[in-house]
């Protein structure tokens, strides 16, 4: 079971976005793979720090985290390890700024860069990729797979992402002489103090363009468009924002992509209402119905579901059909669907009417008595919702 973001960092709920920051550094130097060479379970406890921070940084991931918890995201959304803890190399390019570019060479000397294999950082990661996606109560109580057309930054095809004309346009960097890293050694009372930072002429490719690609113009992708199969989980709800890793805009000169961000909305239904979990639905019943009780069909998220109505029901009754609701994402509870009766008052009535119902009125049993097992309609809401 994954542990609480908060816990992780040591920070409390109402910490601010410093504080957040401030405790994701001590925790990530102390548990850095540098210090802890060959300890797995450190480099555990840094990955799961890292994917808090992720969390906790974002203020929209944050919003839903305190509201849902773990539930809010679905599989690989928000921190929820998809990007953050994966890829030791990914967690320094990503949350390098925490520390700054030199301070993991400063304190464990020797320096690591931030980037893809090979001790070359990656190019520059492409920007993450919002969307808005409108769901049907059907599609969310089930959950559904939608295949979506998105206009984005994508891949150069002509140069493969290099930024390129071909292969016989890049050089050897002379500043790094290709290993996109200058490395700077001072003096300290401590003792010398070696750095290790991004080369400032090719930003740590290692590489430089001497021709750039006609296509992209140097910068490895162009405008384009992408189907994205995306898996949506039953019960998400109106504002809930799920996040596909590595499906955003591309990066510059093979930097990875960002993220889509996906925000759920829901449609109306036409007889439907959703209230959290539970399913409301308004039955209009006549008053001789009311009286002699009847049976009748009600529609659900499903379908259609038959209910009976007993003699002498008042306006107001709800009903409860068990787990006619909407599944917890990501869970195993079920909402139910509530069914509230309205007794129908005949609005235009001609004099035959009139005069029928002015002879009942008279009568005993339409005088209202009411008793303890007639309760108020805040009564029975309560009911509906405990």
């Amino acid at each position: 079971m994954k542990r609480d973001y908060y816990e992780i960092l040591g920070v409390s709920k109402g910490a601010s976005a410093e504080e957040i920051k401030k405790a994701y550094r001590k925790v990530a130097m102390q548990f850095h793979p540098d210090r802890n060479p060959g300890d797995k379970a450190a480099e555990d406890k840094f990955k799961e720090a890292a994917e808090a921070y992720e969390m906790l940084s974002d203020n929209d991931k944050k919003a839903k985290y305190d509201r849902f918890g773990h539930q809010a995201f679905g599989p690989g959304a928000g921190g929820g390890g998809a990007r953050g803890a994966s890829n030791m190399e990914d967690i320094f390019s990503q949350f390098g700024d925490v520390f700054g570019d030199d301070a993991f060479g400063s304190f464990f000397g020797g320096g690591r860069s931030r980037g893809g294999g090979g001790g070359k950082p990656q190019g520059q990661r492409g920007s993450n990729l919002r969307i808005k996606m409108k769901l049907t109560l059907e599609e969310i109580a089930t959950g559904v797979t939608k295949n979506v057309k998105v206009k984005k930054n994508v891949v150069c095809n002509t140069c493969s992402g290099s930024g390129a004309k071909d292969k016989n346009s890049v050089t050897t960097c002379h500043t790094c002489h290709g290993s996109g890293q200058v490395k700077r050694v001072t003096n300290t009372f401590l003792g010398q103090m070696q750095t290790v930072t991004a080369c400032p002429t090719c930003h740590g490719q290692g590489q430089t363009i001497t021709a750039k690609c006609t296509a992209c113009r140097g910068e490895g992708k162009v405008y384009g468009e992408e189907t994205i199969s995306i898996d949506i989980p039953a019960g998400v709800s109106e504002g809930m924002q799920l996040s596909m890793s590595g499906k955003g805009n591309a990066g510059e000169r093979g930097g990875p992509n960002g993220d889509l961000i996906i925000q759920i909305e829901e449609e109306s239904h036409h007889e439907l209402h959703r209230d959290g979990l539970n399913v409301s639905y308004d039955l209009y019943i006549s008053f001789p119905d009311a009286a002699f009780g009847t049976s009748v069909e009600v529609p659900t998220i499903d379908g259609r579901a038959k209910i009976k109505i007993p003699a002498g029901t008042q306006s107001g009754k709800i009903f409860r059909l068990k787990g006619k609701g909407f599944p917890e994402v990501q869970g195993y509870g079920k909402g139910d669907q509530l069914v509230y009766v309205n007794v129908w008052t005949p609005q235009d009535l001609n004099s035959e009417e009139k005069t029928m119902l002015e002879k009942l009125n008279g009568s005993n049993n339409f005088k209202p008595r009411p008793d303890k097992n007639n309760k108020s309609f805040f009564e029975r809401v309560k009911e509906a919702f405990n």
